[in-house]
């Protein structure tokens, strides 16, 4: 018999409408697929446990995300419903319904696929690491903004590559003057609590 987490029950309940059935299908599912399998939270969100990891599900402010432990084994690289998974998105993009959900079968299949990888022992492959960095540029008005406040430029500077790139992406991505003003207001902001750019999906 799979056992359930009372802390994965408090997760749910406290989590906004809209996510409080998606999380409770993707659940029931999960058990369905696999009567054995073990909960348990992992990074403060929801994961399901058999022979290793399963999945696991989270609740942000306007979306869900799904995230399979074996993705490239489940889906291939070339299957086109698999989404790359960036921060908190999930292999299937930003669920903010049901029907953003593949359908109950389909859902089914790739559990019960997952299961089989982890009773097969079964590893992912390697991450393939880049043998070069890619030089980081920062911005004349990022840096000038940096440099207004002592505190934010020493946490931007003993980042690590990953959180410096991604306060970097961020801002530079922004396509109006007046987002890129706000962007860099908050990030200095944020800079100055010690907080990197993506600090609220590792709090929920």
């Amino acid at each position: 018999m799979g056992k359930k987490d009372p802390r994965v029950d408090a997760y749910i309940a406290r989590s906004a409408d809209f996510a409080r059935p998606i999380l409770t299908h993707i659940r029931e599912l999960v058990h369905t697929a696999c009567p054995e399998v073990e909960e348990t939270l992992k990074w403060s969100s929801p994961h399901f446990m058999h022979r290793g990891m399963l999945c696991g599900m989270a609740a942000f402010k306007a979306h869900c995300a799904l995230i399979f432990w074996k993705a490239k084994l489940i889906f291939g690289k070339s299957n086109k419903m698999m989404k790359e998974d960036e921060g908190s998105r999930g292999h299937f993009g930003r669920i903010t319904a049901l029907s953003d959900l593949p359908k109950d079968k389909e859902l089914l299949g790739y559990f019960k696929e997952a299961v089989r990888l982890n009773e097969a022992g079964i590893k992912p492959p390697p991450r393939a690491r880049p043998k070069v960095k890619k030089e980081l540029v920062v911005p004349d008005f990022f840096l000038a903004a940096l440099k207004k406040n002592k505190k934010a430029l020493a946490v931007f500077e003993a980042f690590s590559y990953s959180h410096k790139k991604e306060y970097l992406e961020w801002i530079t991505e922004a396509k109006g003057e007046d987002t890129r003003q706000r962007r860099i207001a908050t990030a200095i902001e944020w800079m100055t609590e010690g907080k990197s750019r993506n600090w609220k999906y590792k709090n929920c």
